[in-house]
């Protein structure tokens, strides 16, 4: 007995460390740039089942929510996520005009999911790292820009051209910063590949949200995750990425430590917080599908 379950726990720990090596191959890899429509070699089979028709987004009623009590959602002593400081950036993040979204809080909404991210393991944080660098080079698009305006007052992400989804899009677009046929570092592309991993973000906590099956069962975060992962990024990767995807989502940890992370311990806790969350990013990414949507860049490659 004591043979066999060292022979298991063996084979698990070579499946890891087979998948942290192919991570490691594969990290330039992460969030890709557009569809990906050559396959059928050996390196890139065709899955069909991965492509799907992109739903529009849902009609969501942004004040739906919001009256809710803030102490639901807890400060958690000790970690480096905190879902409170998470949905007071998203709902920073709205513009007054029902439409634009912010910048600057949009991306310190994403520093509080990269430490959730990161709070889930080592296999993990290569993927959240190459979403930091993401973040980090909007900010520094930023920068720039404000540096070479001669506005008064221009102050990169709070009054300058990068203030908001809209003003950047526009910004870009008259500089002939965004290419339709070729890749380039333009904010544009960059927010279009984190708007697409906020989407699996986004399908995963709902399936935390949720209830047992018929049966009692519970999914588990690794089979909600690749749930998720499939509606949101796989019909963007390259196969070998999807690939290390499935290793990852087998290092998950369980359910009860998702839970923490939101600071309860019961699901019954859980589901009312996770939904406040849930529709806070709901309304932030539809804002963002329909602006992308609106300038046709949901497919910049």
């Amino acid at each position: 007995m004591m043979v066999f379950l060292r022979r298991t726990l063996l084979l698990r720990y070579l499946l890891l460390s087979t998948g942290l090596a192919l991570l490691l191959f594969l990290t330039s890899f992460w969030l890709p740039q557009g569809e990906q429509r050559d396959c059928g070699s050996v390196w890139q089979p065709c899955l069909t089942y991965y492509i799907q028709t992109p739903l529009a987004p849902p009609i969501l009623d942004e004040r739906a929510g919001s009256d809710e009590a803030p102490p639901l959602v807890k400060e958690c002593p000790g970690q480096t996520f905190q879902a409170r400081k998470l949905l007071q950036f998203l709902r920073s993040s709205l513009a007054e005009d029902g439409e634009d979204v912010l910048l600057e809080p949009y991306l310190l909404s994403w520093d509080q999911l990269l430490n959730f991210m990161e709070s889930l393991g080592t296999m993990v944080s290569f993927f959240s790292q190459k979403v930091r660098e993401k973040t980090e080079l909007i900010r520094q698009l930023s920068l720039k820009r404000s540096s070479e305006s001669q506005a008064a007052g221009s102050s990169g992400l709070r009054t300058g051209a990068y203030r908001s989804v809209r003003s950047m899009v526009e910004a870009e677009l008259q500089a002939g910063m965004v290419s339709f046929s070729r890749r380039t570092d333009s904010g544009c592309r960059t927010l279009l590949r984190l708007h697409r991993s906020l989407l699996w973000l986004k399908l995963m906590l709902e399936g935390l949200s949720e209830g047992p099956d018929a049966e009692g069962r519970f999914k588990t975060p690794g089979e909600l995750s690749r749930d998720a992962y499939k509606v949101a990024l796989a019909p963007h990767h390259p196969w070998m990425l999807r690939q290390a995807a499935e290793i990852v989502f087998l290092a998950l940890p369980d359910r009860e430590y998702f839970l923490q992370l939101v600071c309860v311990q019961k699901q019954e806790e859980a589901t009312p917080v996770l939904r406040i969350i849930i529709h806070a990013l709901s309304v932030v990414h539809t804002r963002t599908q329909r602006l992308l949507a609106k300038y046709n860049m949901l497919e910049l490659p």
